[in-house]
């Protein structure tokens, strides 16, 4: 999976030729690296907004392509449609959705229009995070006046574009490259068919909140400034806009709601204000649905936010919070909730590839033992690394839980998340070593004139991939000494048993350092590895014993 993943939601300007948008389409997936998400085409708007994923170098080569696409394909001259716009791409935002920050993604969208001007000829302005000026950071600035105005509006040096050469395009138009936060489109479900009701609920927590009102129950007039404009009371979130509305097709009310900035509020923030809210108006919140896909950490930070109400160590498997969240949320009340096809991350995951994790311990096993080359030592090391991760981790959700002990769950839950997290990696890191031999293998391939480079680079990437077995495994030993110190006396041998595995993993990827750096031709770059591994070895030999000795002194 992805380690840096962004989000790019280009919304094209034909909606009713599916010819035209499957060329458009064609050209996303012909980049490797890239997942397409969703095509939803709208007749009347004569628009279609397309989704894909992926790490960011790929999604900006797909969305260059894309929009290469478009500008051969979509003629703005005879476009008609209800939706605003001003270009045949007429928007392309890229979202950050992991491992990249708002910051990066400015600087990648702005990458991306220098591309499109350059090698397509595009013209465009930036909007939201990646505008050049304030002004031009609302996207209905940047497009008031559409494309019949266009014209005009590039004359106006106010209105130079920021990339392209910045001419008028009657065939193309030209189009807005920005950077924006994940939104997420959330309803709530309610026990009662009133969209009068949820629509109180709405205003109640909408930022924008509701028009004020006099007291008195009989006129309610509008209260006005000394301007004669309306005041509106604030509603309870930030980031949020929501109104309420029936829904034939369930025989409910809902509030609709748009988290612009889950970072303000997140869904289980104001799933939890929803329900807050309609008990004060004698009404219950039966459970909620998010539309289309979410980020993983959406979910889990709602799993780790109930499980923190109930004084419950967070230190559980990711798919375990996830399950956590659904529950919590409701989130399959109306129709089944698949985490495989709503979380990102785990719906670009390329299923086709069989990854050792996924077998049983058996096939693992039997797997090792066959004469395939991989897996080999190194991924039995992180396997092994990861198990002396996750026995840590059990001592210390298992200490979180023992009677008596409530006002020190917290301290054993810090301890159960790095816990998971390192035997999370580790576990990630038994198919990276066999994918790291396989580049060897692949490198040695190449054609004469590269071979050389890429066996170095691929050898280097063999050295790293056990490199972080070793500093994983070592972080493991941590958690073990502390869980032999402080958790639960009957789960001693448990840390033991997790303390002597860490160790293991440690030295065993120590040995995949020293075979693979034999290969390498840079001697500097081979000290240096080979130093870190002694390094890291002479540490875990300490704090491995330091652990076994702790315990026996226990026993």
């Amino acid at each position: 999976m992805p380690t840096r993943l962004i989000e790019c939601v280009p919304n094209f300007s034909e909606g009713r030729d599916l010819a035209v948008i499957k060329e458009i389409t064609n050209a996303i997936e012909s980049v490797e690296g890239v997942t397409l998400l969703d095509v939803d085409p709208g007749k009347a708007t004569n628009r279609t907004v397309v989704t894909f994923v992926g790490e960011p170098e790929p999604v900006i080569e797909a969305a260059v392509r894309a929009g290469r696409r478009a500008k051969e394909l979509i003629d703005m001259r005879s476009h008609k449609g209800e939706h605003p716009r001003f270009g045949a791409l007429d928007v392309c935002p890229l979202v950050p959705i992991a491992g990249v920050t708002m910051a990066e993604a400015t600087a990648y969208a702005r990458e991306l229009g220098e591309r499109l001007g350059a090698e397509a000829g595009i013209s465009g302005y930036f909007y939201e995070a990646a505008a050049t000026r304030p002004e031009r950071k609302n996207l209905a600035t940047v497009r008031a006046g559409e494309y019949e105005g266009l014209h005009q509006k590039l004359s106006d040096p106010n209105w130079r574009t920021d990339f392209g050469p910045g001419t008028f395009d009657p065939g193309f138009g030209v189009t807005a490259v920005g950077a924006r936060k994940f939104l997420i489109a959330y309803n709530v479900n309610l026990n009662t068919t009133s969209t009068r009701r949820a629509n109180a609920i709405a205003f109640d927590i909408r930022e924008k909140g509701r028009v004020k009102r006099e007291p008195d129950p009989v006129s309610g007039k509008v209260v006005r400034d000394e301007k004669g404009q309306e005041v509106w009371v604030p509603g309870s979130l930030k980031a949020v806009k929501a109104i309420g509305w029936f829904i034939e097709e369930y025989g409910i009310a809902q509030i609709s709601i748009n988290l612009t900035d889950i970072d303000i509020t997140p869904v289980h923030v104001a799933f939890d204000e929803c329900v807050q809210k309609a008990a004060t108006r004698g009404v219950r919140v039966t459970g909620s649905e998010v539309v289309g896909m979410v980020p993983l950490r959406v979910l889990i930070e709602a799993g780790e936010h109930y499980l923190r109400l109930q004084g419950r160590s967070l230190g559980v498997p990711h798919a375990e919070l996830v399950k956590i969240a659904v529950k919590s949320m409701g989130l399959a009340e109306l129709t089944p909730f698949d985490p495989e096809k709503r979380v990102i991350e785990y719906a670009i995951r390329d299923k086709s590839k069989k990854r050792l994790i996924d077998r049983t311990l058996v096939g693992f096993t039997h797997e090792t033992a066959s004469e395939s080359p991989a897996p080999g030592g190194g991924s039995v090391a992180a396997a092994v690394g990861a198990l002396g991760a996750a026995l840590g981790t059990m001592v210390a959700n298992l200490s979180s839980h023992k009677p008596g002990w409530d006002a020190h769950w917290e301290e054993f839950s810090a301890t159960a998340v790095q816990g998971r997290d390192l035997h999370e990696r580790l576990l990630a890191l038994v198919d990276e070593d066999t994918a790291a031999f396989t580049a060897i293998m692949e490198a040695w391939k190449a054609p004469m004139d590269v071979r050389q480079a890429r066996i170095e680079a691929a050898t280097v990437g063999a050295i790293e991939v056990p490199l972080a077995v070793m500093r994983d495994a070592l972080a493991a030993l941590d958690v073990c000494r502390l869980m032999a110190e402080t958790g639960m006396d009957a789960s001693l041998s448990d840390a033991a048993v997790g303390a002597l595995c860490a160790r293991t993993a440690v030295r065993g990827a120590g040995f995949n350092v020293r075979i693979n750096a034999k290969g390498l031709t840079d001697a500097t770059r081979k000290a240096a590895f080979l130093a870190e591994a002694d390094r890291l070895e002479a540490e875990a030999a300490a704090r491995e014993e330091a652990v076994v000795a702790l315990v026996h002194g226990k026993l």
